[in-house]
């Protein structure tokens, strides 16, 4: 099967699904056993129960503020705010920092973050020189690609960041086939290169991430001969998705369980709504259940041209954290599923805050299904109870709001 990574990649979507539920159940004990976290966070959890994704939704969501003030609590006697099922010593041989700092372990598994999948989509194979431009100071992304490459069989340049001339100079000299890194840093080398006479044909491919990749942008490298695939992979989990030769949204990899939520809740989305996206992970060193990614996206139905089987989602849609400050008070997406949740005939609600800033005036559009008298002045009181602010209510008819995944839209003037 030379145009996949494994059988995994094409298995029957009913057999994955079975064999993915029988792993969750596994790994909420296994989280439950080895982490001082999730001992807590899952306490009286029947992991046998959780078979489903309807049992999945039923445990909480750990947003990454959430780890980080974990982090910070325990920094004197756990750093890694007990997430980790390893121990520093040779199970352990790195630890990583992300803004925050979050700090994330590596374990020792071959291809630790999963991401030679991506890779093979990409057309890295056995033999390439790799050109890896991902920064390697504290951050993992350049040992994602690292560990990738090795796994398929490639030789790594680690480049990382800065340095164009000398890196443009490793290039003609090396002739590198692949490269990785963030997509505008791939221009700038291009530009460079084509400004200075520089060499850089070799270059035929490139797996990038960390920034979006328009199409604009896409074309332009396909003008100057290079290939480029996106993977979308964060610092906690690993890859996430990844991009394959169709071009159309991002294969979710094997080794974790999506799910898109309504931000500010762990609450599941129908198919096609813009939500946060929400993994479970089966990696047994670092086993974070239900991780909020404070990313938005979306389910694309159907399965992938390119022949693999796997759920696939619409790539980077925005933030899901849309906290916002309003008359001195923040208010948060959770703040508004709340009010949501309790009226039965409310099918979507939207805050938006205009006007100027200490000027501000909020209004709650809510799509409803019905409209029993007295709705909207009910609805303004929840408003009230949960906010402590005064909120116009507007009701609309259900499919009025837009599909972007925003609770909250800040359309003040800040002039």
């Amino acid at each position: 099967m030379p145009e996949f990574f494994d059988v995994l990649e094409v298995r029957d979507p009913a057999e994955r699904e079975s064999q993915l539920m029988r792993a969750l159940a596994r790994q909420v004990a296994h989280a439950r056993e080895k982490t001082t976290a999730f001992a807590e966070l899952l306490a009286g959890v029947d992991a046998s129960t959780i078979t489903s994704r309807a049992a999945l939704a039923t445990l909480p969501v750990t947003r990454k503020h959430e780890l980080l003030a974990r982090q910070r609590q325990q920094r004197a006697s756990d750093p890694l705010g007990g997430f980790s099922a390893l121990v520093r010593g040779p199970a352990m041989p790195h630890v990583f920092a992300s803004p925050g700092p979050i700090y994330e372990p590596e374990g020792t598994a071959r291809d630790y973050w999963r991401c030679a999948r991506a890779m093979h989509a990409a057309g890295f194979r056995a033999g390439d020189l790799v050109h890896n431009a991902f920064s390697y100071h504290m951050t993992p992304g350049a040992f994602f690609m690292e560990a990738g490459a090795h796994a398929i069989g490639c030789t790594v340049f680690p480049a990382g960041t800065g340095q164009t001339e000398q890196q443009l100079q490793a290039i003609a000299e090396l002739r590198p086939s692949a490269y990785t890194g963030t997509p505008s840093f791939l221009r700038i080398l291009v530009e460079k290169a084509v400004e200075g006479g520089t060499g850089i044909a070799s270059l035929k491919k490139a797996l990038t991430g960390g920034e979006a990749l328009p199409p604009s942008l896409r074309e332009w490298f396909a003008g100057h001969g290079i290939d480029v695939f996106q993977s979308y992979a964060i610092a906690d989990i690993g890859l996430i998705a990844y991009e394959t030769a169709s071009r159309q949204g991002l294969v979710i990899d094997e080794g974790v369980i999506v799910e898109i939520v309504r931000p500010g809740t762990g609450d599941p989305v129908s198919e096609g709504e813009v939500g946060e996206v929400v993994v479970t992970t089966l990696n047994p060193d670092y086993p974070l259940i239900r991780f909020g990614t404070g990313d938005l996206s979306a389910v694309l139905p159907g399965t992938c041209p390119s022949g693999r089987t796997n759920m696939r989602i619409k790539g980077w849609m925005g933030r899901a954290d849309q906290t916002t400050k309003i008359r001195g008070m923040f208010v948060h997406p959770g703040q508004v599923a709340d009010v949501a949740r309790r009226f039965p005939e409310v099918v979507k609600a939207r805050l938006v805050v205009t006007g100027r800033m200490a000027n501000d005036v909020m209004t709650l559009h809510v799509e409803a299904a019905s409209r029993p008298h007295g709705l909207e002045a009910r609805i303004g009181e929840a408003i009230r109870d949960v906010t402590k602010l005064r909120c116009e209510v507007e009701l609309l008819a259900p499919g009025s709001l837009p599909n972007d995944g925003k609770v909250i839209e800040d359309a003040r003037s800040y002039d």
